[in-house]
């Protein structure tokens, strides 16, 4: 199954680039329920006027995830008079959507354990256990290490460590994900205004809707049962 990173970035656009990011969210997400593709959000960096998002940063994963992703990469350019500024000349602003080559997050495995017993510490006297039971359990790939001490059962230390030290890791991998995606700023230097992939024109970003509505019809066909009647 593929897996993909990619955010959706204002640079350093105004705060209508910022806007259109917020609107370019929706429509991507709304994109994303037409498929089999899960998703998950795991950074949004707010604008400075209410509903405007700098920058969002969305995980994906599914098997039409590469076609997907590969019809939204590049510059999306909105054209529209502005919200924040109503007499501002600009029409055009630009955002980039860039995929971000991180490593995902993934669950641990036992065999990526290692353990130590210890004795556990205690208040002294009677209550400190003599023999070995508390256990280190140590993830060698990443460092990440928990001490557990709640039993006097080394078995049931062990079982406790191991799914405190998961917890632990895929906190920790986030965070340097997160890191990641702070490094990933010269994504907001490089936004290109040049031969963009989407073009959206209009200042509240709607689709165009046809109501559909039967009032004309059933009008006409009270008119053709009244004409009948009357001859």
């Amino acid at each position: 199954m593929n897996q993909k990173i990619i955010q959706i970035t204002a640079g350093r656009g105004p705060a209508e680039c910022c806007w259109v990011v917020a609107q370019v969210l929706k429509y991507f997400l709304d994109d994303i329920r037409h498929t089999g593709i899960t998703y998950s959000i795991i950074q949004r960096v707010k604008g400075i006027e209410n509903g405007t998002l700098q920058s969002a940063t969305i995980k994906l994963q599914g098997n039409e995830v590469n076609s997907l992703v590969s019809s939204w990469l590049g510059t999306v350019q909105w054209i529209g008079t502005s919200t924040f500024r109503k007499y501002h000349k600009r029409k055009n602003w630009f955002v980039g959507i860039y995929e971000l080559d991180l490593k995902p997050i993934e669950k641990i495995a036992e065999k990526d354990i290692a353990f130590q017993t210890m004795r556990s510490s205690g208040p002294g006297g009677q209550h400190v256990n003599k023999v070995n039971s508390a256990v280190r359990a140590t993830h060698k790939l990443t460092g990440t290490s928990v001490v557990v001490m709640d039993s006097r059962s080394q078995h049931q230390n062990r079982k406790i460590a191991v799914e405190r030290l998961k917890t632990k890791v895929v906190e920790v991998q986030l965070e340097q994900l997160k890191k990641s995606i702070s490094d990933e700023w010269e994504n907001h230097l490089n936004v290109q205004r040049g031969n963009p992939i989407r073009v959206f024109k209009g200042t509240d970003f709607k689709k165009k809707r046809e109501t559909k509505t039967f009032k004309n019809k059933r009008n006409q066909l009270k008119n053709d049962l009244y004409n009948q009647l009357k001859n």
